[in-house]
């Protein structure tokens, strides 16, 4: 007899708690507030006990700032004015002082373009701890200290082990870590930003979870911050056939309506809100249409996750979008960190 294939172990990968609460906004123990600035939307989240359970999330808290690109300057400058906003109103919350210390970790790998945000970052960030060594520091700049630790398939060393290392010798008052992370929605990968107070562990959107970096494990607060850069094969087909059901209901209703039809290179109206029709649904795909969209997700997955094909996918344009996303997110934190850093 052949052996079983235990599913049971596989999980969709995300690393975003948006992607959990999206569809589901009333789930008790999760407290969710979006709203626009501009065109940039500004989603946050409180997980609380109950909640964390429901989500697989932990306790805390998590702001998400999703856009459409920041390729361009005008964009990406207004992209990152919300990210130190943002970002500062995090610091706040977990009551870190103007004058208190920080490391900032950038996790990934350097080769490996789509995991290369974190490194990629590092070299964005003023540091000026041995400044103060020096007494060459102004008022309005903090202890800053920067590190990128690798990947433990190249050191043999788990990242958590090093900076608990590093923290215990150089002894900073709070730890800011950057990584790349994993979406469960196309819409969102390389235009959204996420940060949060309850930690990371590295490699988990991707199904290679490794030791814990948070508060627990350092003993100092930990903020993590993330862009999702890479999507796997079950959210690629799972939107691909959602689209199919917004063309055909589209279509058909504006089938004799010449004013409303969308040509090609029109205007992207399968991101618009499109009346979908079950009946219409099930006569276009079977069964598979009468299923609901987690349902068909957990199908596909059923069939490519055994056999090896739920690969990670990164968009083509994917290392000049992340040099931009680390400017947005180095400098950023610049700003963030010192008052008298403004114009980076």
């Amino acid at each position: 007899m052949e052996k079983e294939i235990d599913l049971g172990k596989y999980t969709l990968r995300t690393d975003l708690a948006i992607d959990h609460i999206s569809e589901n906004i009333d789930i008790p123990g999760i407290k969710s507030t979006t709203y626009l600035e501009d065109d940039i939307k500004i989603t946050t989240v409180l997980v609380e006990e109950e909640g964390s359970l429901k989500i697989d999330k932990k306790k805390g808290n998590y702001i998400t700032i999703e856009f459409s690109d920041v390729t361009d300057y005008t964009n990406r400058e207004h992209v990152k004015e919300v990210f130190v906003e943002k970002l500062k109103e995090l610091l706040s919350l977990c009551k870190i002082g103007e004058d208190q210390s920080c490391l900032v970790v950038g996790l990934g790998n350097d080769r490996s373009t789509p995991d290369a945000l974190g490194p990629l970052t590092v070299e964005q960030i003023l540091v000026t701890s041995h400044l103060f060594s020096f007494h060459e520091i102004h008022e309005g700049f903090r202890k800053v200290y920067a590190f990128t630790p690798g990947v433990m398939g190249k050191t043999g060393i788990e990242t958590s082990d090093m900076i608990q290392s590093i923290i215990s010798s150089i002894k900073p008052d709070f730890v800011l870590v950057v990584d790349s992370l994993a979406s469960q929605s196309v819409d969102r990968v390389n235009k959204t930003i996420q940060m949060t107070n309850t930690g990371i562990h590295p490699g988990s959107g991707i199904g290679n979870t490794r030791k814990e970096i948070s508060q627990e494990i350092l003993g100092i607060p930990v903020i993590a911050i993330g862009v999702p850069t890479v999507v796997d094969a079950v959210t690629i087909v799972s939107d691909t056939i959602h689209y199919m059901y917004k063309h055909f209901s589209y279509t058909k209703a504006n089938l004799n309506n010449p004013m409303n039809r969308l040509l090609t290179g029109s205007v992207n109206y399968l991101k618009k809100d499109v009346l979908i029709d079950e009946e219409e649904k099930k006569k276009l795909f079977g069964m598979v249409g009468s299923l609901e969209e987690e349902e068909v997700r957990k199908l596909i997955f059923e069939v490519l996750t055994p056999i090896g094909y739920n690969l990670m996918v990164t968009p083509k344009e994917v290392d000049f979008v992340v040099s931009k996303l680390s400017d947005v997110i180095g400098n950023g934190i610049n700003r963030a960190l010192h008052k008298n850093v403004e114009n980076l």
